[in-house]
């Protein structure tokens, strides 16, 4: 079905069904549950708490002893932000702090693993690309520059990339 045929389908609906068709999408579907409650009660602060908890929670975890270092799960909580439409300064946010939990773990143990590498050096790309979409780098531009900083301190293999990311921006 197409958006203009979805339109003229509800705008034959009179308003007790629509109500009914939204009450029954909110019961069937959690995703549709899930925009409506933030909708509704946009705690932006409370979900971002969590997300942190459970990025950090794959680095340094609370239970258990060995730390999973999934990118997968920051991910995760980035799509899920941007689909909710969060304020893009906490979805920058959580994306570089996605990469400093990483440097702070690789300050400790050193990872030989060069995918891990070459996913942080990914997320450094995508949120570098997202502030310049969004026109919020410069209020991040130091801690990026940290991230480049700390991956040459800590010899990371692709520091040289880190960096040149930043270099293309100063021209």
């Amino acid at each position: 079905m197409s958006k203009r045929d979805l339109k003229k389908y509800i705008t034959e609906l009179n308003k007790e069904q629509l109500e009914e068709q939204i009450l029954e999408l909110y019961d069937k579907f959690t995703d549709v549950k899930v925009y409506y409650d933030f909708v509704f009660n946009p705690n932006e602060k409370k979900l971002v708490q969590e997300a942190k908890l459970k990025i950090s929670n794959e680095y340094f975890p609370i239970r258990g002893k060995k730390a999973k270092l999934r990118r997968s799960i920051s991910q995760k909580y980035i799509k899920h932000f941007i689909l909710l439409g969060v304020d893009s300064f906490i979805i920058a946010d959580l994306m570089l702090f996605t990469i400093e939990i990483a440097q702070t773990y690789t300050s400790e143990k050193v990872i030989k693993q060069e995918l891990f590498y070459k996913r942080m050096l990914n997320s450094f790309q995508q949120a570098i690309s997202f502030m310049i979409e969004k026109n919020i780098l410069y209020e991040f531009q130091s801690r990026a520059n940290t991230i480049r900083d700390t991956a040459i301190l800590q010899n990371w293999s692709n520091n040289y990339e880190f960096n040149a990311i930043l270099e293309r921006l100063e021209y």
